[in-house]
């Protein structure tokens, strides 16, 4: 019996991938859970895992090639010589067909298109298929799911969404090391009891559950960051994430009607409070803060208290609506291997400083090591990106649609100002606002870059 490997839908925005590397070759055994293939969408690179035991039959998508979301990429099949002809390469997954009427998809007759296993919890038909619903089929999909392992409460046995998001439910949480660790051991983790946090399986519930592993072994499970050697020439694919860059900044470019305004300010004391926070907070935090951990904050308050900037368009630009959002959601624009990224610190505005340090520090780690969540990277209301580092004092940032605006920050340089009639030496920085004028008048933009030179300039505005 043959099981078609899915190419699963990651997110809402997300209409094709490309498979950068199959860890698997045709012909190989695997094991239900075991990585078949990394997958690199508009958001992140993630592993996709055999849905069930068997061999890889087929590959129908080689790596390094994008085909659309819920294509059939590789076969899997209960014996190394059974038939695949047939299938064709990047193959649409076949529909379900659902009973005539009224009925709802998980009311529906029993449907074809997903292969019955030995030992399935679910009723099958004289043809070998196993029966669910389209719903719940799809909702396999996007969750990873063998649906050969979830007993169906519909109609005959049948498969309905409820009833993979059960089995979802069910399932224990772990980190990415405990999850490697206990594959290797051969431990199942519904077994372990974990002590993390909310229940979490970590790798010393592993280590406890199962045989004491080397700590070469452990080591090896840990991500280990590759350094290719540059050649002086080179051919670069624009494919994957760069190929989606590139769209997404001609798209923006092309439908937005960009105006970018800069500013300057006075940062002394925001360099003072940060010199502070850095000493009183190190113990703490366990690391230096930062500049952008600072600005996420001036950001997220000046956002809300400036909804018609902390808004996006919804339908037609003529006909449709802009949306003030009820969320602060602050990105910050990061410098990757496989490009830039844009992780997201979400609800800032009601964050401790302290918090919003450590989630930041989170996301941007995982957005470095290709293990970035779709909620790390979405959701974005405004986008911060600082070249402040690389000597840039003002530039014209390229709005992160769907958002309306985007704030470049400047280099922090001392310099000779004028200050009450004298001259001194005061830390001035440069502030650049790009905002979509089609949505942000001039005015409003600028009463918004105002208020962040004021809570720059009086930090302590924070407080009140």
């Amino acid at each position: 019996m043959v099981t078609e490997v899915i190419l699963p839908k990651l997110g809402q925005t997300m209409t094709e991938g490309a498979i950068v590397e199959w860890l698997k070759t045709e012909g190989e055994p695997v094991d239900r859970g075991d990585v078949l293939f990394t997958i690199e969408s508009d958001k992140a690179t993630l592993e996709v895992e055999a849905p069930k035991k068997g061999y890889l039959r087929r590959v129908l998508v080689p790596a390094g090639m994008s085909v659309p979301v819920l294509s059939i990429v590789g076969l899997i099949t209960k014996d190394p010589d059974e038939d695949v002809s047939g299938y064709q390469q990047g193959a649409a997954a076949p529909p379900e067909e659902s009973a005539a009427g009224t009925a709802s998809p998980d009311d529906a007759a029993p449907a074809a298109g997903v292969a019955l296993a030995e030992g399935a919890q679910a009723t099958a038909g004289p043809s070998g298929r196993l029966f669910a619903s389209p719903r719940a089929r799809k909702s396999a999909v996007e969750h990873n799911i063998d649906l050969t392992e979830v007993a169906g409460s519909g109609p005959g046995g049948r498969i309905v969404e409820r009833d993979v998001l059960a089995y979802v439910e069910s399932l224990p949480t772990a980190t990415p090391v405990a999850t490697r660790l206990a594959e290797s051991l051969g431990i199942d983790l519904r077994d372990i009891t974990g002590t993390g946090p909310g229940g979490r399986i970590v790798k010393e519930d592993v280590q406890a559950a199962g045989p004491v592993p080397t700590q070469q072994r452990i080591a090896a499970l840990e991500p280990v960051a590759e350094v290719t050697p540059v050649a002086d020439e080179a051919e670069i694919p624009i494919t994957g994430v760069r190929s989606i860059i590139s769209r997404r900044m001609f798209e923006s470019h092309q439908t937005t009607a960009p105006v970018t305004i800069t500013m300057e300010v006075d940062a002394t004391e925001l360099v003072s409070l940060r010199e502070r926070l850095k000493v009183r907070l190190a113990e703490e935090l366990g690391f230096n803060l930062g500049y952008n951990d600072l600005l996420i904050k001036v950001v997220a308050r000046a956002l809300r208290e400036h909804p018609n900037v902390n808004a996006r368009l919804e339908g037609d630009p003529t006909t449709g609506v802009i949306r003030q959002l009820a969320s602060v959601n602050v990105a910050l624009a990061v410098d990757t291997d496989r490009g830039l990224l844009v992780p997201v610190v979400h609800d800032a505005d009601r964050k401790r400083l302290v918090d919003v340090a450590r989630e930041l520090r989170e996301v941007i780690g995982r957005a470095r090591e290709g293990k970035a969540t779709l909620d790390d990277l979405s959701g974005g209301t405004l986008t911060i990106t600082n070249l402040g580092m690389y000597d840039v004092d003002a530039f014209t940032p390229i709005i992160n649609l769907p958002e309306m605006a985007i704030l470049g920050v400047g280099r922090i340089k001392a310099k000779a100002v004028v200050v009450d009639g004298q001259i001194v030496i005061r830390n001035m920085m440069w502030l650049s606002l790009t905002f979509d004028h089609r949505f942000v008048d001039g005015a409003p933009a600028a009463r918004f870059l105002q208020r962040l030179k004021e809570l720059v300039e009086e930090p302590y505005l924070l407080l009140v």
